[in-house]
C-alpha cells in the first residue's frame, strides 16, 4: 500500500475549509496531477456524491471515480475510487484552532493481487505527486 498524509494549517474556518475539500470537484485546482475534476451528481454534496476525476499517475491518465462514503460534517469525509486491482481512498479531517483550522489529509493506494508487489515503486511515484498535491493545497487553504 502506497500512503501519503500531511497537515496543513489554514486560516479558513473549518466549515469553510470542509466545505473546499468535500467537493472534489475542486481537486483540479489545488492537485497539478488531477486534469480534469467534475461532479457527477448534482444534489448537495453528502454521503454518495460521485466525482469524476482524470489524474495524470506514471505518465499516464487514470480515470477515477471518487464517491463519499463517509461525511461527518464539519470535521470529516471520506471518499473511495475503485478500480480493477487497486483502491484509492482519501480522509480529510478538518479541526477548528483559532483563528482558522488545521486540515489532515490522508491518501492511500491499495494494490491488489500480483500487482502489491509493486507497492515500493508506487510509494515513490505517490510522495513526488503528494508533494505537488500538497502544495496546491497548502496555497488553495490560505488564500
Amino acid at each position: 500500500m502506497a500512503q501519503f498524509g500531511t497537515l496543513i494549517e489554514s486560516a479558513l474556518s473549518q466549515e469553510t475549509a470542509f466545505g473546499y475539500m468535500t467537493d472534489f470537484s475542486s481537486a483540479r485546482i489545488s492537485d497539478p496531477s488531477v486534469r480534469r475534476a467534475d461532479r457527477v451528481d448534482r444534489e448537495p454534496v453528502g454521503r454518495g456524491s460521485t466525482f469524476d476525476l482524470v489524474a495524470r499517475f506514471a505518465g499516464s491518465d487514470v480515470e477515477l471515480r471518487h464517491e463519499i462514503f463517509e461525511r461527518d460534517p464539519p470535521r470529516r469525509v471520506v471518499l473511495e475510487a475503485r478500480r480493477p486491482g487497486f483502491v484509492s481512498r482519501d480522509t480529510l479531517t478538518v479541526e477548528a484552532r483559532e483563528p482558522g483550522c488545521l486540515v489532515h489529509y490522508d491518501a492511500r493506494l491499495e494494490l491488489s493481487g500480483a500487482r502489491g508487489l509493486l507497492d515500493w515503486p508506487l510509494q515513490r511515484v505517490f510522495d513526488r505527486i503528494g508533494a505537488k498535491a500538497e502544495a496546491g493545497m497548502r496555497s488553495a487553504l490560505n488564500p
